[in-house]
């Protein structure tokens, strides 16, 4: 990929000899080479494939936006940013039970004329190698796949609209860590754009368009499978989902009307463009559902021909059950 490397730092993160967490920081950057290169580029890729990702900006009074406007006006050098970073990182994750050790990588980059600064602990675990002469040796690696305490910042974005919820992007993390809170706190930034909340909006207004536009069941379910098509080709390409993209793939109302002057005419706040959510848009062309001990899912236009719901006895009839539940229902009754 093209990538061009301004800076790139790695402090360690770990615990004395009193459980206490401090850095472990290093002398100076790390030089722009081909090693340092393929980090960040891999970094970057491997960020760009983590899913449950939220989005934010920085609060009015965030020290570490100004540091970040000093770093980038040459008034306060990469290695002095990385230092008072990682302190105030420390500071924080110290607070959490979670406090983890780890490497903490600062990298400043463009990466398809987009410039980007990168921020993460990066888990580093121990494998062997062997040595030349055939002997077994230790080795320490970093696990770059593991890592969930991450956020990146557009600051391409960032620098032209300063009114963007969505500059800044980080890793939502497991659940129960509340990784998401401290790493906010960190940067003292606040939630902005709600991905899931804008694939919930445009599923509904999928629906209320085909429910006004007066389609047939059929008519709908076609409607319905392209918008699925098309979110499902963005989250291939890693692309997002662009509204007014979207409308000029669906055919219009008999009015005319299009999808996205329909969005607009009844107040559905959809941003211009927004990453699509995998569990939210398979919702268009599947029922889906689990609890109970139950984990139940199939396509929707099976509903009325195959599978029959009687809400009153709060029912699902299926008839013709697949072949592998259907001999396991044999074997074992």
């Amino acid at each position: 990929m093209s990538l061009h490397l301004s800076n790139v730092i790695l402090h360690q993160l770990q615990k004395n000899d009193s459980d206490e967490l401090v850095v472990n920081f290093r002398a100076e950057a790390l030089a722009n080479d081909s090693s340092t290169e393929n980090l960040v580029a891999e970094l970057h890729r491997v960020f760009n494939s983590k899913a449950g990702k939220g989005f934010g900006s920085f609060k009015s009074d965030s020290e570490f936006q100004i540091w970040l406007q000093e770093l980038r006006k040459n008034e306060r050098d990469f290695y002095d940013f990385s230092q008072v970073s990682a302190n105030r990182l420390k500071d924080e994750l110290a607070k959490y039970p979670f406090a983890d050790e780890g490497i903490l990588v600062l990298a400043e980059y463009q990466s398809l004329a987009t410039d980007y600064l990168f921020v993460g602990i990066i888990p580093s675990n121990q494998s062997l190698k062997v040595t030349e002469g055939l002997d077994i040796s230790a080795t320490e690696y970093l696990d770059l796949s593991k890592m969930d305490i991450v956020a990146r910042i557009d600051l391409s974005s960032y620098e032209t609209d300063k009114d963007s919820n969505r500059y800044l992007t980080y890793i939502k993390g497991r659940v129960g860590r509340k990784v998401a809170d401290f790493f906010l706190d960190f940067l003292q930034a606040e939630i902005g754009l709600d991905t899931k909340q804008q694939n919930q909006v445009l599923m509904q207004a999928v629906e209320d368009f085909c429910t006004d536009s007066k389609l047939e069941k059929d008519e709908a379910i076609s409607y319905k499978k392209q918008v699925y098509d098309y979110c499902n080709d963005q989250l291939k390409s890693g692309d997002e989902v662009y509204i007014k993209e979207l409308s000029g793939e669906l055919p219009a109302a008999q009015d005319g009307t299009s999808f996205l002057d329909y969005t607009q005419d009844h107040g559905y706040e959809l941003e211009e463009s927004f990453p699509a959510d995998r569990s939210t848009v398979r919702k268009l062309t599947k029922y889906v559902g689990a609890g109970g001990g139950m984990t139940i899912n199939f396509d929707s236009l099976l509903l009325g021909e195959r599978v029959f719901y009687d809400p009153e006895t709060d029912t699902l009839t299926i008839k013709g059950t697949p072949p592998n539940l259907r001999d396991q229902l044999t074997r074992n009754r």
